[in-house]
C-alpha cells in the first residue's frame, strides 16, 4: 500500500513551490498525497518566519499532531513528523528542544536530501537536523516537476543579498541564488507539455535574477514568452532597485506577461525607507510606477507595507497614505511591525507602542480596501482574457484568475478548464467578480 503524506504549507508562494517539490522528491519512497493529517504516514510543516509568532504557531500545530502521532503508534503503525522552511532553519536545535518527537528538521536548501533523512530517521530511530546551507543548489538534485494543473510555480531565483533591517529572509534563504536559463527554460517546457498554461516565476528577489551569460530577467521573458503552450506569465516578488530598463520594457513588449505586478514598497517616507535599508526612496519608487504604466497603461500595481517600523512617527506615517494615493494598489498586504530575533530593526531605539501601530494598520487597510474596491468595480463591464482553472461551487459553473488575480466565475462547459477564453465582467460580489462569454 501506498505511504500517504501531507504537507501544510505556510506562508510565501515559494513555500508553495518548496511543498510540491517535497512532494516530488518522496514520491519515489511510495508516498501519496493524503487530505488531512489524520490520514498520513508523513506529515511536513513547511514554515515561514515572516509573520508575527510564527514560531508559536509552528509549536501550537505540532502539539496537535504528536496527539495523531501517538494515537498511530497505538495502532500499531508510525507517523514521520518533519519541520520544513524558515522557522526550521533559524531555530532548528530549539524545536527538537521543545518538541523531541519531531523526527526530521530542515532548511529550506536542503530539502533534495529528503529520501535519506527519512531513510536515516528510519534506520537510527532518532530525530534528523540538517539546516546548513550546502554547496550545491539543491535544484539540481530535484526531479522534473509535475503539474497539477494549468497554473504552476517555478523557481527561479532564492536567497536575499538586500539584508532589510526588518527581515529574517537573508538569514534564513541565504544568499542570493539564480538558476541557470537553461534549467529554468527546461523546467517551463515540461511544464507546458503537462498542460499548463501559466507560469509565476518566483524568488525572494525575483528580479534580483541574473543568468551566468548575463541574462537579465527581462531576456529570461522574452524566451519563456517563445514557448510553445504557455499564454500567461507572471512574476514575484519584486525589488524596487532591479526593476531595470530591459524587464520595463518586458511589460510593453509581451502580451504574455500579465499587467499586474506586486512591487512592495513597505513605507513611503524617505527616513523610515533609510532605516528600512530599502536602498530607494519614495521618489524612485514613484518613477518606477510612472514608467510600467507608461510601458503598459493597463498595469496594476500590489504592495507590501508596515506599519509602526522603529521610530515612525505621525508625519512618517502621513507620507505612507499620500503615496498609496498617489500610487493606488489594487491588492496589497499590510502588517504591523513586529521584531524579528536576530535583526537589526528588533534591535532598535523608539519602538512604536502597540496600540499605535494597531491604529495606523487599520487606517491604512481602510484606504487600500477602498482602492480594491474601486478597482474592482471599475472592472465591471470590461472583457478580459480569464485562465478557467477549476469547477465552481455551481453546477455548469467554472472560476479562473483574471490578469489582476481576481477570481471571475461563469457558466461554462467543464472541457474548458485549462483554457484562457474571452469574458465579460457583469457584476461584482465580495469575494470575485461575475462573468459571461463574449
Amino acid at each position: 500500500m501506498a505511504k500517504r503524506l501531507f504537507v501544510k504549507t505556510y506562508g510565501c508562494q515559494m513555500n508553495v513551490y518548496d511543498s510540491a517539490r517535497m512532494a516530488d522528491v518522496l514520491a519515489p519512497l511510495g508516498y501519496a498525497s493524503a487530505d488531512g493529517p489524520e490520514d498520513a504516514d508523513m506529515v511536513i510543516l513547511n514554515t515561514c518566519h515572516i509573520r508575527e509568532k510564527a514560531a508559536e504557531k509552528v509549536f501550537s500545530e505540532l502539539g496537535r499532531l504528536k496527539k495523531l502521532q501517538a494515537a498511530k503508534a497505538q495502532a500499531g503503525g508510525r507517523m514521520v513528523l518533519a519541520v520544513a522552511g524558515c522557522v526550521a532553519q533559524a531555530e532548528g536545535e530549539e524545536i527538537l528542544r521543545r518538541a523531541p518527537f519531531v523526527d526530521i528538521v530542515l532548511g529550506p536548501q536542503t530539502y533534495h536530501r529528503l529520501p535519506e533523512m527519512v531513510a536515516q530517521a528510519a534506520r537510527a530511530g532518532g530525530a534528523v537536523l540538517d539546516t546548513e546551507f550546502p554547496a550545491e543548489p539543491k535544484f539540481d538534485f530535484l526531479p522534473e516537476a509535475r503539474a497539477e494543473g494549468s497554473s504552476a510555480f517555478l523557481s527561479v531565483q532564492e536567497g536575499c543579498d538586500k539584508f532589510c533591517t526588518f527581515c529574517v529572509v537573508p538569514y534564513t534563504r541565504g544568499a542570493e541564488y539564480s538558476r541557470p536559463a537553461s534549467a529554468v527554460l527546461a523546467e517551463a517546457r515540461a511544464l507546458a507539455a503537462q498542460g499548463v498554461r501559466e507560469i509565476t516565476l518566483l524568488g525572494q528577489n525575483v528580479n534580483g535574477w541574473r543568468s551566468d551569460d548575463g541574462w537579465s530577467l527581462g531576456r529570461l521573458l522574452r524566451a519563456l514568452a517563445e514557448v510553445e503552450g504557455l499564454e500567461r506569465l507572471r512574476y514575484t516578488t519584486s525589488h524596487p532597485r532591479d526593476m531595470d530598463d530591459d524587464l520595463i520594457a518586458a511589460h510593453a513588449d509581451l502580451p504574455q506577461l500579465m499587467p499586474f505586478l506586486h512591487l512592495p514598497l513597505q513605507s513611503g517616507s524617505d527616513r523610515i525607507l533609510a532605516a528600512m535599508n530599502r536602498g530607494h526612496d519614495r521618489d524612485v519608487y514613484l518613477r518606477l510606477a510612472e514608467r510600467l504604466k507608461t510601458a503598459r497603461p493597463d498595469l496594476a500595481l500590489s504592495s507590501d507595507f508596515i506599519t509602526g517600523f522603529p521610530g515612525e512617527t505621525d508625519a512618517d506615517f502621513a507620507e505612507t497614505l499620500d503615496i498609496v494615493r498617489r500610487v493606488g494598489f489594487v491588492q496589497t498586504y499590510s502588517f504591523k511591525y513586529s521584531p524579528r530575533p536576530g535583526t537589526p530593526a528588533a534591535l532598535m531605539p523608539n519602538q512604536v507602542p502597540e496600540k499605535v501601530k494597531e491604529e495606523r494598520l487599520a487606517e491604512l487597510q481602510a484606504l487600500l480596501l477602498a482602492q480594491t474596491e474601486d478597482f474592482n468595480r471599475a472592472c465591471v463591464g470590461r472583457e478580459m482574457r480569464v485562465l478557467l482553472d477549476r469547477p465552481g461551487r455551481h453546477a455548469g459553473q467554472l472560476v479562473g484568475r483574471s490578469p489582476y488575480m481576481q477570481p471571475v466565475h461563469v457558466k461554462a462547459a467543464a472541457h474548458l478548464i485549462g483554457s484562457v477564453v474571452n469574458l465579460r465582467i457583469t457584476a461584482l460580489h465580495p469575494n470575485s467578480l461575475e462573468a459571461v462569454p463574449t
